[in-house]
């Protein structure tokens, strides 16, 4: 074989080579997109407004890493960690600088948030909002939607129960008041009695010993107060303390907002009434999972994110394990309000603290 024959020969094995290479390409970029799941794997970042020390929001940690999983997506947690909401603020700026496929934060203050939110959507980086803040913020602020529990029909929807129990006045102990979404649990409770929230309503705190103290002091000075509203197990927990001091717990009518071991202990024996469950879970798992159908879809419209999360064959196998029902909305999605009584607490005791 000369010289030149050599040369031919190597070149056609060369471009062989190539073609066939390129072939491989092709049919990888194919199969990429007939099958989003194998896309880049996209990240995303979740912020909270929670402190370190608020044991609620494991849930939802557990929730977006499963999310995680079942949809080849990585997503960070982030929280200021004594609760800052000024520290909230700069973690949602350094996620728009960093560029994140997705953010997930809640609207923990929206006068404060909002400019840090909107440096988000500016830069044309898709956001879900969670938790507390309402639909209409959350449209303000340009995300894609809200999932979370309307604060307003939950503190209602737990209003009417109690005037079913012939129930006409209240105390709401809130623990949190720095969050003016709080109070929307507060004014529902109290129109559907009937009565004027802000006369109901304590500023209780985040100090357990000074909620004890403040909702007994409440009581002693409003004896004719027939029921106690907590807005989560920070200030259920002291509240049933006071309770009990004055021999009261059991005979007053109780509810609270989530689950705790108390709360737990209390509903089966029958101190409190009920827990208002926003099923946090939810939102956690669906703002990960809404971000990454939206990216490896292409595709910004509600329905059709919505029409492939209620396809999902592992998201649906998530809701039946954990006994977990969204709420599907035009555009929103709401995690609840759903209530944990003696009749399914313990299918939720079992997840209690992981998924519920």
């Amino acid at each position: 074989m000369n010289k030149t024959t050599t040369e031919t020969t190597m070149q056609r094995l060369r471009c062989k080579g190539l073609a066939r290479a390129l072939m491989v390409t092709a049919l990888a970029m194919s199969f990429g997109a007939m099958n989003p799941s194998y896309a880049a794997n996209e990240k995303f970042v979740l912020i909270s407004h929670a402190p370190d020390s608020d044991s609620w929001w494991n849930t939802i940690k557990n929730a977006i890493k499963q999310a995680g999983e079942d949809f080849n997506v990585t997503v960070d947690y982030r929280n200021p960690p004594n609760g800052d909401l000024a520290d909230m603020s700069r973690l949602i700026e350094q996620a728009a600088a960093r560029h994140y496929d997705g953010v997930i934060a809640s609207i923990a203050d929206f006068s404060v948030l909002k400019k840090a939110m909107e440096n988000v959507t500016a830069k044309k980086i898709p956001l879900v909002t969670i938790n507390s803040g309402t639909q209409q913020q959350s449209e303000e602020l340009g995300a894609i939607m809200h999932v979370g529990q309307p604060e307003y029909d939950a503190g209602k929807g737990a209003g009417e129960k109690a005037k079913a129990a012939g129930i006409k006045s209240f105390l709401c102990v809130n623990h949190y008041a720095t969050n003016p979404s709080s109070f929307e649990r507060c004014r529902g409770f109290a129109e559907a009695i009937g009565v004027d929230y802000k006369k109901s309503t304590l500023d209780a705190g985040q100090d357990p010993t000074g909620i004890e103290s403040k909702v007994s002091a409440y009581l002693r000075n409003n004896p004719g107060t027939q029921a106690v509203l907590a807005l989560g197990p920070d200030s259920a927990s002291p509240s049933l303390r006071a309770l009990q001091k004055m021999g009261l717990k059991g005979k007053m009518w109780f509810a609270t907002f989530d689950l705790s071991e108390e709360v737990a202990k209390g509903i089966k024996d029958g101190s409190v009434q009920f827990a208002i469950d926003q099923q946090p879970y939810l939102q956690g798992y669906i703002p990960v999972a809404v971000l990454a159908i939206m990216t490896q879809n292409k595709t910004t419209d509600v329905a059709t994110i919505q029409a492939k999360l209620k396809a999902n064959p592992k998201f649906q196998a998530r809701l039946a394990e954990y006994g977990l029902a969204p709420l599907y909305g035009p555009r929103h999605i709401s995690s609840g309000p759903g209530y944990i009584t003696k009749d399914n607490l313990d299918k939720v005791l079992k997840y209690a603290g992981q998924y519920r």
